[in-house]
């Protein structure tokens, strides 16, 4: 009888799991979808942009040089950004499902104190 209750509980925890890992997927894949668009309108933007900044500069400086300077600081901006990207991704935690991992944890201390009975 005991492991009857524990073989579903059990496979109702691992339900729970996958109804929380989907939902969390479907508002990743939503939220990602969202983000690359907003990125490629900023990509033209930002192409705009630079070519004001080399145009402004070849004012100064020959047309090649403005270039590699906007071009030069580009990849400065990016070779620090990655590092930090790097850095933060570190420090991240694996997805889980924390609900279902919290309720697997109650559980098991339930099914452990009612053994000791």
């Amino acid at each position: 009888m005991m492991s009857e209750q524990v073989s579903v509980l059990i496979r109702d925890e691992l339900k729970l799991a996958q109804l929380e890992m989907t939902s969390k997927g479907k508002q990743m894949a939503l939220g990602a979808g969202m983000f690359g668009g907003s990125g490629m309108a900023a990509v033209y933007g930002v192409g705009c942009l630079l070519a004001c900044a080399i145009i402004a500069i070849s004012g100064v400086v020959a047309a090649w040089l403005a270039a590699f300077i906007v071009g030069a600081a580009l990849l400065a901006v990016a070779g620090g950004a990655a590092l930090l990207g790097k850095g933060h991704m570190r420090k991240a935690v694996p997805p889980v499902p924390g609900q279902a991992v919290a309720d697997v944890k109650a559980d098991v201390e339930e099914i452990r104190e009612r053994a000791h009975r």
